[in-house]
């Protein structure tokens, strides 16, 4: 063989070498810009909706705390639950996003948050209800569910932090 032709020869041998390491790296910076990327969507998806469910439960317990005297002001009682149904709906739009993004661990963790949140309210509407109606006859037997419900729903949206962390450290 040549000199010329080997050389040519070794020069294409040593191109395509050189192009297929690129592509494998390039395909490799490609698979993990996209896993930083989605763990970042994921990341404001899971803090969007802790930030959405401190606010609703902060105007859930201004609920509560109207509620608490034995002659509540009503007008402030509306006023507080309105507002909590407000911030309740922010918690449902952003929910939404957390599903979309996932995984499916997340989206139950999110249920069970949703679960114990629902059951908390029921307690928060049920008191208001009775309070327009002037009945005190549930007031201390739903003052003490409320605090029970409150610890389950504390306990659920402690275990949705725990997941998220768990999904945001299994993409590293």
């Amino acid at each position: 063989m040549d000199a010329g032709l080997a050389a040519l020869l070794g020069a294409a041998v040593g191109s395509l070498a050189t192009l297929g390491a690129a592509m494998v790296s390039g395909r490799a910076a490609a698979r993990s810009q996209y896993a930083q990327w989605r763990r970042q969507h994921r990341r404001d998806a899971y803090a969007d909706y802790l930030g959405a469910l401190h606010d609703r439960d902060v105007a859930m317990g201004a609920v509560f705390d109207v509620l608490r005297p034995d002659d509540p002001d009503l007008r402030k009682a509306d006023e507080e639950v309105r507002r909590f149904v407000a911030l309740a709906r922010e918690v449902h739009r952003v929910a939404e996003v957390v599903t979309i993004e996932g995984p499916l661990a997340m989206v139950a963790a999110a249920d069970r948050v949703a679960g114990a949140s629902g059951d908390l309210s029921d307690v928060m509407r049920r008191m208001v209800k009775d309070a327009h109606a002037g009945d005190t006859s549930r007031k201390a037997a739903d003052t003490a569910l409320a605090v029970e419900r409150e610890h389950a729903l504390y306990q659920a949206v402690k275990s949705f932090r725990s997941a998220a962390r768990d999904v945001l450290d299994a993409q590293d």
